[in-house]
């Protein structure tokens, strides 16, 4: 790979952005939303279908990859994206998050995290070198630094102790993704600080000083509630560099995303659509819709006859309902499809809405019209 990675601004509707990231793999229209391929695959979905829905950039994840399968297997049979078959980018989160939550099992030092697999029990070490190292291994197109997620509630002393070890990490990692990147591969740094102002600003400026590639907002959709989350934001997001990409991760709902681009959010990720559509729940611009209820047993209507998937063109809830309470395997593949695509879709349709100028009434429309039943 030789093609530099670039982020081009090409509009703004009020604090809404309009944008491209170009990476050695592929264009991705921003903003976006990237599906979450944890160990190497979407659950339920195959890499051809994904392309389909719109999606351009998907996640990989770090930490369930070092255990299984390992980066150094999957580096020798030629890297993450041959491995599961996906040509475009790829984003690798660098394992903090899946780290912070195992309390039980893990112990955080200056140097790094010591932790037991879930799977196993087997004891492994997780610094910001070897995240970075992992990345590399794994031949991601965007890598994160591996940093502390502060956990929900914390105060101001704790959230500043975590912010200011994230911070030296960051730079630890930023430091080794020099050492072990490819030509084309990007870093991102990510901001933490909890919900104070000040702690996301000295961590804003702390990560501009290392000049990332692009920059993460971390530590939220963590159990603040959205309130609190887009209280953040707005105190956030104006101080993040307007000429570099913008990612917040973990998020979310549609009416999240929806809320965080009008904020200048360019990025998202979540497994929301997936693991929604695994318990039988479909989004649709109609709100969302639980097909287990018996309410759609004989309704012979599709999601959405209008729209260009199959998954939500071509099958009754009727059908749909069935297959979720027969537990059929299919019932989780055509929501998860129907999900994702939907996702794409309103991404797509908040691109164009900010290229016409007419945003916030897009995003009135869409949240009547969401919320109306």
């Amino acid at each position: 790979m030789t093609s530099e990675f670039t982020y081009q601004l090409k509009g703004q509707d009020g604090s809404a952005r309009r944008g491209t990231i170009t990476t050695a793999r592929g264009t991705i229209q921003t903003p976006a939303f990237m599906p979450v391929g944890t160990a190497a695959t979407v659950k339920g979905m195959l890499p051809e279908t994904v392309r389909q829905t719109g999606a351009e950039i998907l996640l990989g994840n770090t930490y369930h990859l070092m255990l299984r399968p390992g980066a150094e297997l999957v580096a020798k049979l030629g890297g993450l994206h041959k491995f599961m078959n996906w040509s475009g980018p790829i984003l690798t989160d660098s394992g903090g998050f899946q780290v912070m939550s195992l309390s039980k099992l893990r112990k955080i030092t200056e140097e790094g995290v010591s932790f037991q697999s879930h799977i196993d029990g087997s004891r492994y070490n997780l610094t910001p070198e070897r995240s970075m190292e992992i990345q590399a291994l794994l031949g991601s197109d965007i890598q994160m630094v591996f940093d502390e997620c502060t956990p929900h509630p914390a105060t101001h002393e704790q959230a500043e102790t975590s912010m200011e070890l994230s911070m030296r990490w960051a730079k630890r990692s930023k430091a080794a993704f020099e050492k072990y990147h490819a030509p084309g591969q990007a870093a991102f740094g990510i901001v933490q600080g909890s919900v104070y102002e000040d702690l996301r600003r000295r961590s804003i400026e702390a990560l501009t000083d290392l000049d990332f590639h692009g920059i993460a907002v971390g530590g939220l959709a963590v159990g603040e509630g959205q309130d609190v989350m887009f209280e953040v934001l707005d105190f956030t997001a104006p101080y993040l560099p307007k000429e570099k990409p913008r990612y917040l991760m973990g998020v979310g709902t549609p009416l999240d995303l929806l809320g965080a681009v009008e904020r200048g959010i360019d990025m998202f990720d979540c497994v929301m659509p997936t693991r929604s559509g695994r318990h039988g729940q479909a989004f649709t611009f109609d709100g969302k819709m639980n097909l287990k209820n018996a309410q759609y047993k004989d309704d012979p209507e599709p999601l959405d006859p209008t729209s260009t998937c199959p998954a939500m063109r071509d099958y009754s809830k009727a059908y749909l309902h069935h297959l979720v309470r027969t537990g059929e395997l299919l019932a989780s593949m055509l929501i998860s499809w129907a999900n994702i695509h939907f996702y794409q879709t309103l991404m797509k349709q908040m691109r164009q809405a900010i290229e016409e100028q007419r945003f916030q009434s897009y995003a009135a429309d869409f949240r009547a019209r969401y919320q109306s039943k």
